[in-house]
């Protein structure tokens, strides 16, 4: 019986698998350290397959570059013995919520989520922390602790005297916030969609950066916009220059000249003013635009005298030439569609109809205060929340991520890896509520601690992912008061990255000593005995949907797991007979999973491949 990897997917395997697919004579075979064979690049034959086109040593190049990138992709690259554990108690719906809260590390997280999302995510939005040079504090080895870095560094001594000044020129200002956010980055590249759209928040200090970066993991063909968001309203004496922005820089995974990257937003009703029927025209409310257009975007049929219904001829302005050429406008004027005021005598306008195809507005590069809020709106919204408790001192406006939601997703999963109260979540709810769609979102928050000074850790909200938690509850009983007839999901399953269930053992079993064997015959671990943790883990190893309905039963006794009915079947009990299997075998699912040492006996587990292949052979059968 086969048993699960029950690690992450190592990426540079896969990469390596698409060489092989475009130049087969490149790939070849190697022993790693241990002794395995293992598929490895064979950089001399790719070099003549590429011979024209290859960039090696001093030679000039287009590229950012900064210390620790190398580290960091191979970060990205690597695979992760870890997993998510699942918590009922903090959840709520548990059982039928499509909606994820994941605690932990987001690396860790994004690593554990590559086949089960892989190409699955809609949007993504992050507001990762910015570079104002205080600490910001990640598991990876680029970010560290910065009293850590003091004093590994020499910047610091053992009794916390600081040596060194930590300002804008030091290296690390820059290359470690690099460093922290590419392999987060290429990890969330994987799961956005073909149509998947990413949203970043980031101010003046990085903004160049992130633009570089992200025009090396998305693409510089599939940039679409650098939006602007008025953050404030009121001016800062206090500073050089009173910064009243912050940028979201916004990628598509793959911008097709065919399909709008962003959808247009709904109509607002001060559009809708604009739109009238003084002719009574039978194709119903419209609205004049111009009928010119910049000369320099024209060509020679778009220059010519216009003679209007009335016989009034009409001479266009330097610099501007007509929208039409002269058969298609005149085409227009006969089918009423141009329009010469009510007199007839006025300048030739086009009517825009409002039941035309395309009728929505289109996104503006500037997001301003007053249609999608400020910090200081959503930290009073956030406060009023929490019952009058400031719990975080710099939310995102719902308006603003909810108008982001708008511009790309209809359904599927929306995702922020850098959390914070979860915006993105009480966006969600409200715009299901509002629009009647079932979007599903993934928030991932490190528990990193709230100061002990701060209005959440005395509310009993130790961590920011306990303050996203609770927002998520609170916003969701919010919406369901202002939307009583909302029947929508406001569940979330909470899962938390943790070290793998399976002892060292099971991934390195040719390090057991011959004197141990008799000592382990169990190779998961000792502290791991809920069944629904080997769930999860077999869910991500299998890469199946976090969020399928789970069902327990009792089947001769034990405990069986049936994960969206027959999709997986799953027994880590004790004691397995064969009658059990026979009667798994006999509900033929697409997949059944048993602890290896689980059987009554080594006949049962011998039998377990051949009962399924004579009742079942569709069925994969595997073991932990």
């Amino acid at each position: 019986m086969e048993k699960l990897k029950m690690h992450t997917p190592d990426l540079t395997q896969d990469n390596i698998a698409r060489i092989r697919e475009l130049f087969p004579s490149c790939v070849t075979e190697a022993k790693d350290a241990q002794g395995h064979v293992k598929y490895r690049i064979d950089f001399d034959q790719l070099k003549q397959e590429l011979s024209g086109q290859i960039i090696e040593g001093p030679q000039e190049r287009y590229q950012l570059n900064w210390p620790g990138k190398r580290e960091a992709l191979l970060t990205a690259n690597a695979p992760i013995a870890k997993t998510l554990r699942p918590v009922r108690e903090e959840s709520v719906e548990f059982d039928i919520t499509k909606n994820l809260f994941i605690e932990g590390d987001n690396l860790d997280a994004l690593k554990l989520l590559q086949e089960a999302y892989l190409g699955k995510v809609k949007m993504i939005y992050i507001d990762p922390p910015y570079n104002t040079g205080n600490d910001f504090v990640y598991e990876d080895d680029f970010a560290e602790d910065l009293d850590e870095f003091f004093i590994r560094s020499n910047q610091k001594d053992e009794a916390g005297n600081r040596l060194v000044a930590n300002t804008e020129a030091n290296g690390r200002f820059h290359s470690d916030w690099l460093s922290m956010l590419y392999p987060r980055l290429k990890l969330a590249r994987n799961l956005l969609s073909d149509d998947g759209i990413i949203f970043i928040s980031i101010d003046d200090v990085e903004i160049c950066n992130l633009i570089k970066l992200c025009d090396e993991i998305f693409g510089g063909d599939n940039f679409v916009a650098n939006f602007i968001w008025e953050k404030r309203t009121n001016r800062e004496n206090r500073k050089v220059v009173s910064l009243r922005h912050d940028y979201i820089v916004c990628y598509a995974m793959n911008k097709n000249p065919e399909r709008r990257a962003l959808k247009q937003l709904a109509m607002t009703e001060k559009a809708l003013a604009n739109y009238k029927n003084p002719d009574n025209d039978p194709r119903g409310l419209w609205k004049s635009d111009p009928a010119t257009a910049q000369a320099g975007h024209g060509t020679k049929t778009q220059f010519y005298t216009l003679k209007a219904p009335n016989g009034k001829e009409h001479t266009l302005e330097s610099g501007r030439c007509w929208l039409y050429t002269k058969p298609v406008m005149d085409k227009a004027i006969s089918e009423g569609r141009i329009w010469f005021g009510k007199d007839g005598n006025g300048v030739p306008r086009v009517k825009t109809y409002l039941e035309a195809k395309e009728r929505g507005l289109t996104p503006e590069s500037i997001l301003f205060a007053s249609e999608v809020g400020t910090n200081e709106v959503a930290k009073n919204a956030l406060k009023e929340l929490f019952d009058g408790k400031s719990v975080f001192e710099t939310p995102k406006p719902v308006d603003l991520v909810k108008l982001l939601i708008q511009l790309c997703c209809d359904d599927g999963v929306v995702l922020d890896f850098f959390a914070g109260t979860c915006t993105l979540a009480h966006a969600m709810f409200s715009q299901n509520a509002e629009d009647g769609k079932n979007r599903k979102f993934i928030c991932i928050q490190l528990p990193e601690q709230c100061a002990k000074e701060s209005e959440a850790f005395k509310a009993g909200l130790v961590t920011i992912a306990e303050v996203g938690k609770e927002r998520i509850r609170r916003s969701a009983k919010k919406v369901k008061e202002e939307n009583p007839l909302f029947t929508g999901d406001t569940g979330f399953r909470v899962l938390k990255v943790d070290t793998s269930n399976m002892a060292d053992i099971y991934y390195m079993p040719d390090n057991l000593e011959q004197k141990k064997l008799f000592d382990i015959v169990n190779n998961i671990k000792p502290d791991r005995n809920n069944p629904e943790d080997l769930l999860f883990q077999v869910l991500l190893d299998w890469g199946v949907d976090l969020t399928l309905p789970i069902r327990k039963e009792k089947l001769n006794g034990k405990n069986v797991f049936f994960v969206d009915e027959n999709a997986i079947i799953a027994c880590f009990d004790m004691g397995i007979s064969e009658d059990l299997v026979n009667e798994l075998a006999e509900m033929r699912p697409l997949r059944v999973v048993f602890r290896d040492n689980g059987f009554d006996s080594d006949d049962v587990k011998i039998n377990v491949d051949q009962i399924f292949k004579q009742l079942s052979p569709s069925t994969e059968v595997k073991s932990i």
